[in-house]
């Protein structure tokens, strides 16, 4: 299967999807910020019509309490881990949210009946404003990849790797590996987040979004040698230019905050979010139509992915 309807789900943005032991799990911010839902099918078409199986709500009050986004769920050593990042409230602090990382772990084969476990904040060595975390395994070792803000930095948040010690706590020294600096990258808000790794022939590849959460929206991309160390700053390289960007002809504003997953016939699949219209009244974070979207991408001769251009709505 090469084409779905697009969008695949309405009013779910920052899409993750995790293709596991022949299944598919869904999970991506709700409108309402306010909890952690899961969805399970056997193809990807499948989980448009999926029930949504709430697993977590935010606390009444505290760090956990406000502003649930970007949740992610991986299946590490044998345990199911949900990223996430909340705040103690909605406001706004020295021009940023007050975001910070956490984690919840099952050790239940259904992680959508499971007992899901509280494991506290993830720790960096720098305490800001933080968000976006991922996970990928690379060269035999577990990493994570997130977006935080440097004080020392202008701008809204900075992507940073470091390798796990168990699932939610790093182990050793981040490394930065990258800064809004592209005009591209600071349109609205200095940003790069939302990070997402793959790894095809000889390279290890980060896609990221960058810019304000509006049509300026867009993705970029980093790469390195899959043999180099990938906490030495100088092997990453980066693009100066845009991966993938809004369609004005497809009407297609803000694509971004992307994942990867693979199709049942083993194509490599771009899941990400996007809106059909630019009018926007308010803030552009609480307007829902952000809507996940899935397409195929190919790599060319050289081994570079070739997102394309985001396609227009459909149905199948």
């Amino acid at each position: 299967m090469s084409h779905w309807p697009n969008p695949l789900i309405e009013r779910r943005a920052d899409p993750f999807i995790l293709r596991h032991r022949g299944s598919y799990y869904f999970i991506a911010s709700v409108p309402e910020y306010d909890r952690l839902e899961i969805r399970r099918a056997a193809t990807l078409a499948g989980l448009a019509q999926a029930a949504a199986v709430t697993v977590w709500r935010k606390h009444a009050h505290g760090p956990m309490s406000a502003l649930i986004w970007a949740p992610e769920l991986h299946h590490i050593d044998g345990q199911w881990v949900i990223y996430f990042a909340a705040a103690p409230s909605p406001e706004i602090k020295a021009g940023l949210f007050q975001h910070r990382m956490f984690a919840l772990t099952c050790d239940a084969n259904d992680p959508l009946t499971g007992e899901w476990v509280e494991r506290g904040q993830i720790r960096t060595p720098i305490d800001s404003f933080s968000l976006d975390a991922t996970h990928f395994v690379h060269q035999g070792k577990n990493w994570y990849l997130w977006a935080q803000k440097d004080p020392a930095i202008p701008g809204n948040s900075n992507l940073w790797l470091a390798q796990l010690a168990t699932p939610w706590q790093i182990s050793g020294q981040p490394i930065m590996l990258s800064r809004p600096q592209y005009e591209w990258e600071c349109a609205g808000f200095s940003v790069n987040e939302g990070p997402a790794a793959i790894r095809h022939q000889q390279r290890l590849f980060i896609s990221y979004s960058a810019s304000a959460t509006d049509e300026n929206y867009c993705m970029g991309l980093l790469w390195i040698d899959a043999a180099a160390d990938p906490l030495v700053a100088a092997n990453w390289h980066k693009s100066a230019a845009p991966v993938f960007t809004s369609s004005w002809d497809n009407r297609q504003y803000g694509p971004g905050h992307n994942s990867f997953t693979r199709g049942e016939n083993g194509e490599d699949v771009l899941v990400y979010h996007a809106r059909s219209y630019t009018e926007i009244d308010g803030d552009p974070l609480y307007d829902p139509g952000r809507h996940t979207r899935i397409k195929r991408f190919d790599w060319d001769a050289d081994g570079m992915p070739q997102f394309g251009t985001p396609p227009a709505d459909s149905v199948m």
